[in-house]
C-alpha cells in the first residue's frame, strides 16, 4: 500500500477524492492528511493509530501530538487543534435550533455529541423549556463527578437564570463504561429531590459513552419509584 500521496494515482489522492466524491468518501486519516497538508499518510495513520478516535485526538495536548506522529509539528498541530475548535462551535451553534428531547435516545444524541468522547469526566444540564425544547447546554463541572464535590445550586444556577422549567443532567465515562456507580445514584436522588423544591423537575440522568449510554429514569436508579 503507498505511503505516500505522490505515490497514490492522481485519482486516488485525497484531495482529488474530495473534490470528486465529496469529504464523507475520505477516511479520518485522509482528512487529517488533507488538513494539516500531511504527504505521508503513514503520519496521520499513526495518530488514529495511538489516540483511537477523533474524540481523543481533539482533547490530546498538542505536544502529546507532536511526540506521537513525527511529522506533525507546532503548525501542523495548530492546524488540527483550530479544526477540531471549528467542530465544536459549529456543534454549539447548532443547538441555536432548539432541538425538542421526546425521549433518553434524544437526549443522548446531544450528550454523547458534546461529551462522550471527552477524556475527564463532564457534568453537564439540559435546560428546558416548557415544550422540553432545548434551551442550553451548560457545564457544570470537569473532573470527577461525585457526590462529595457536587453542589446541588450549582446544578440549577443556569436553569433557574434562563427560567427553565425543566432539566436533564448527563455525564460522561471515560472509561467506556456507562454502568451508573452508587454515587452517581446517590447524586441523582439529590438532585431530584432539590428540583421538587425549587419546581424545577430533573427528568433524567444519563451516563453517556461513545458507543452506549444509560437512562437512569429508564432504570429507576435515583428516581421515584
Amino acid at each position: 500500500m503507498p505511503r505516500y500521496v505522490r505515490e497514490l494515482p492522481p485519482a486516488e489522492q485525497p484531495i482529488y477524492r474530495l473534490t470528486a466524491a465529496g469529504p464523507a468518501a475520505l477516511s479520518d486519516a485522509e482528512l487529517i492528511a488533507i488538513l494539516t497538508n500531511l504527504s505521508d499518510l503513514s503520519v496521520a495513520q499513526r495518530l488514529l493509530d495511538h489516540f483511537g478516535t477523533l474524540a481523543n485526538i481533539a482533547g490530546a495536548d498538542p505536544r502529546e501530538i507532536r511526540h506521537v506522529a513525527t511529522g506533525i509539528g507546532r503548525s501542523r498541530a495548530a492546524q488540527l487543534g483550530a479544526a477540531f475548535e471549528l467542530a465544536r462551535r459549529l456543534f454549539a451553534a447548532s443547538q441555536d435550533t432548539r432541538p425538542q428531547i421526546r425521549s433518553p435516545a434524544d437526549a443522548n444524541t446531544l450528550l454523547r455529541a458534546a461529551i462522550g468522547g471527552e477524556l475527564q469526566e463532564h457534568l453537564v444540564v439540559l435546560c428546558l423549556d416548557t415544550k422540553n425544547r432545548v434551551m442550553k447546554l451548560h457545564t457544570v463541572y470537569i473532573g470527577s463527578v461525585n457526590a462529595a464535590a457536587i453542589r446541588v445550586g450549582e446544578i440549577f444556577r443556569e436553569a433557574i437564570r434562563l427560567n427553565a422549567t425543566a432539566i436533564i443532567i448527563g455525564h460522561n465515562h471515560p472509561s467506556n463504561d456507562p454502568s451508573p456507580s452508587p454515587e452517581d445514584v446517590l447524586v441523582t436522588r439529590q438532585i431530584v429531590d432539590a428540583g421538587v423544591l425549587l419546581d424545577i423537575p430533573l427528568l433524567d440522568h444519563l451516563v453517556v459513552c461513545q458507543s452506549r449510554y444509560v437512562s437512569m429514569k429508564e432504570r429507576g436508579l435515583g428516581f421515584p419509584n
